[in-house]
C-alpha cells in the first residue's frame, strides 16, 4: 500500500522523536567545529531536529501535490532518500540568514552537513527496513503510526 499524507507525516515525526533523538544524543559531542558547552551544543543540535521536524512537515504536502502527477502516487524508494538534500538546503539557508530565530547561533556548516546527514540516513535505514518489524501493520494502514 501506498503510505497516505498523514501515514508519512506520522512515520516522519515518529522516527524523528525516536530515531532522530536518539541518533542526537549519541552524535553532538563529536561534530566537527563545535565548542562550548555541551549543554549548548545539545540544545543546538535538537532546535536543528525540531526544525527538520516543522519543515519536514510543510514538505509533506509539498510532496504530496508532486506525487499526484505519477502514475502511482508515490516516490521510488532512491527519490525518499534524495530528498535530504532540497530539505537539508533549505534548512541550512534559513539558518544561515537568520530566519530561524529559534536557535541563536548556526553550527557550522560541517557540524550541520554531518548531523544532518547522520541523523537523515539513520531515519531512512529504520524507514525502509526494521521499522516493518515491530509495526506489521504500518503498510497496511497507510503509513500511520497510530
Amino acid at each position: 500500500m501506498v503510505p497516505t499524507l498523514f501515514g508519512r507525516i506520522q512515520t516522519r515525526l515518529f522516527l524523528l522523536a525516536t530515531v532522530g533523538v536518539i541518533v542526537t544524543l549519541i552524535i553532538v559531542p563529536f561534530l566537527p567545529g563545535t565548542s562550548g558547552p555541551i549543554g549548548d551544543l545539545y540544545a543546538t543540535g535538537f532546535m536543528v531536529l525540531v526544525s527538520v521536524a516543522v519543515l519536514g512537515v510543510i514538505w509533506e504536502f509539498i510532496y504530496h501535490f508532486l506525487m499526484q502527477f505519477r502514475w502511482e502516487k508515490d516516490w521510488p524508494t532512491l527519490f525518499g532518500l534524495l530528498t535530504f538534500i532540497n530539505e537539508g538546503l533549505l534548512l541550512f539557508f534559513l539558518l544561515r540568514t537568520g530566519i530561524l530565530d529559534s536557535i541563536a547561533d548556526a553550527p557550522p556548516a560541517g557540524a550541520f552537513w554531518t548531523h544532518f546527514i547522520v541523523v537523515w540516513l539513520c531515519v531512512w535505514l529504520v524507514a525502509n527496513g526494521p521499522m516493518r518489524v515491530p509495526f506489521i501493520r504500518w503498510r497496511f494502514r497507510g503509513g500511520r503510526v497510530l
